[in-house]
């Protein structure tokens, strides 16, 4: 019989707060009173995260480790555990705390009372977070609103959604989805709730500024084509510039004037040469975009599944960092 709720959370090297989790998490959902399940989808950890979960797992019947073959990003990881949840309702959470697993009973209350499909966690409060992060993430919303993008504004992957939406979810062709934008792109009845971001528990964060970069890309070109346009609009300015300079040379020839030529010739080209590039290298990432779909390559590899283990009888094998001694006291 399939659960009612089912929990994924995206782990990569978390052992300093996976405790801190498991100690915040089940009692929330124990009280609940309904019948769930943890699936926690470890990214090709390298530290004794696998160990860990699997130590939790024989004391937490209702926790399932799901282990990816290799690192696939962290949308690639909730991606995989959405794949494999079997509940009526669907909570993404990362372990990190800093999206308390608190305020699932308050997504699960207002999903069930208003009959819609998405409840988004929105942050409400970002003090927390330092000045530049606050100032990134505000404009990362704006923009992406600008480009006619939907959901709600400060809401990340902490988000509840029905079997309907995570089908939905799962049948879209893209493979380098967002799915902060994704979700909301299909329209389906929403609600949010708000709470307080908090600083990570512990550990460090495996979101530097690379890879928000990369992540910002990908919402960018995955949900909107105007930045295709940004190059014709550029194209337009420089030619308003490349006239009034032209006007300006010939009114200062018919004024007597002595002309600089050389200043605004580097000007115009500089110019010329900068929209040019910024528009080559937005169709780049558009023309990669479309090789990677055609390729239609699987953007993760599932290397083993706790439930699938345990209905065949078999004991898991860890394969690294299983026997440290210090990590299962840890656990216990």
């Amino acid at each position: 019989m399939n659960p009612h709720l089912s929990v994924v959370v995206p782990m990569f090297d978390e052992e300093s707060v996976l405790p801190l989790f498991v100690e915040r998490l089940r009692p929330v959902l124990d009280d609940l009173r309904a019948s769930y399940e943890v699936v926690c989808v470890d990214d090709g950890s390298r530290d004794a995260t696998p160990a860990l979960l699997e130590r939790y797992r024989r004391a937490w019947p209702q926790l399932r480790v799901v282990r990816l073959r290799a690192n696939s990003g962290h949308q690639a990881a909730i991606s995989a555990g959405l794949a494999r949840a079997r509940g009526d309702w669907a909570v993404t959470i990362d372990a990190d705390l800093q999206d308390p697993p608190e305020v699932i009973s308050e997504m699960l209350r207002v999903g069930t009372e208003r009959g819609v499909d998405v409840v988004y966690g929105v942050r409400t409060d970002r003090s927390s977070d330092t000045f530049f992060k606050r100032v990134t993430a505000e404009g990362f919303y704006a923009v992406m609103a600008r480009l006619g993008a939907r959901g709600a504004m400060n809401a990340g992957d902490f988000r509840m959604m029905s079997r309907a939406t995570v089908d939905a979810v799962l049948a879209l062709p893209e493979t380098n989805r967002v799915l902060r934008l994704a979700v909301p792109t299909l329209g389906f009845p929403s609600a949010e709730v708000g709470y307080r971001r908090e600083e990570r528990a512990a550990g460090r964060s495996k979101y530097p500024l690379s890879k928000m970069l990369r992540l910002s890309l990908d919402a960018v070109t995955g949900a909107s084509s105007a930045p295709l346009r940004l190059a014709t609009w550029c194209g337009l300015l420089g030619l308003l510039v490349a006239f009034g300079v032209g006007a300006f040379a010939l009114w200062a020839k018919v004024m007597g004037h002595s002309v600089t030529g050389w200043a605004s010739t580097i000007v115009v080209i500089s110019g010329f040469g900068a929209a040019q590039l910024l528009g080559l290298g937005l169709l780049g990432e558009y023309v990669g975009r479309m090789f990677t779909a055609v390729q239609a390559r699987p953007t993760h590899y599932v290397a083993y599944d706790s439930l699938e283990e345990s209905a065949l009888g078999r004991q898991p094998s860890i394969e690294h960092l299983a026997s440290e001694p210090a990590v299962i006291a840890h656990a216990s």
